[in-house]
């Protein structure tokens, strides 16, 4: 069973547990407060459910893996909801997905390059500069940008081509003033399909680029301390 399966899965324990915190409320209806306290109880891969078909396993993982849960969970959650509606209201051309305690920030690889290249388009370089705004006024976070492709043409030129675009957007994120330590990078080719391969249209979702932010050691310490006030 692959991890999209077992994030199904999770996910209707996530939904029974939401209940619990919002009483006639559906689970789309929680905001990342809510979903940061409720994550421990749910389990980490309940966050899946929420992202739903939005991203790719490899944002889901590093959500997963970074998340406390909790009431510390909580007070990430509360800054992770301040920063989505900024960005949301500040970056033309993103999807913002409210994941718990991160955000995916979503492009097409169409609005950033024109096809097949790894050039920013003018448009492109003014929504990125806008979101390390974003990112530079809450500096306790982590970034990791994720290239994805469709599945035209080979596995092999596809992972260089995935690497090199999300190369290209942390770059000029860098020149922009956001601090490279703060970023990473991956390509992950046509191996995370959002959408049918088989049409245009599918094809279409699953060429993108996703921006996973999450709290850095700081910001957690800082919850967890103040979890036990």
């Amino acid at each position: 069973m692959n991890i999209s399966k077992n994030i199904a899965i999770f996910g209707i324990a996530l939904a029974t547990s939401g209940m619990l915190f919002t009483g006639c409320n559906t689970v789309k209806s929680l905001n990342n407060t809510q979903k940061g306290a409720g994550i421990g109880a749910a389990g980490g891969a309940g966050i899946g459910a929420l992202i739903g078909s939005k991203a790719g396993n490899t944002a889901v993982g590093a959500i997963i893996g970074g998340a406390l849960g909790g009431v510390a969970g909580g007070f990430i959650g509360k800054k992770m909801d301040r920063q989505a509606a900024e960005i949301e209201r500040t970056v033309d051309g993103a999807e913002v997905v409210k994941a718990g305690e991160g955000i995916i920030v979503k492009f097409d690889s169409g609005i950033l390059f024109g096809f097949d290249q790894t050039d920013l388009r003018a448009e492109a370089q003014t929504n990125i500069k806008n979101l390390v705004k974003s990112l530079n006024d809450n500096p306790d976070t982590d970034i990791l940008v994720i290239g994805h492709t469709d599945n035209k043409g080979t596995e092999q030129y596809n992972q260089g081509l995935s690497e090199r675009r999300a190369n290209a957007v942390k770059n000029y994120a860098v020149s922009q003033g956001l601090a490279s330590g703060r970023v990473k990078t991956e390509g992950k080719s046509f191996s995370e399909p959002i959408g049918d391969n088989d049409t245009e249209a599918g094809r279409a979702q699953n060429r993108r680029v996703e921006i996973v932010i999450v709290a850095n050691e700081k910001m957690k310490e800082e919850a967890q301390q103040q979890s036990s006030l």
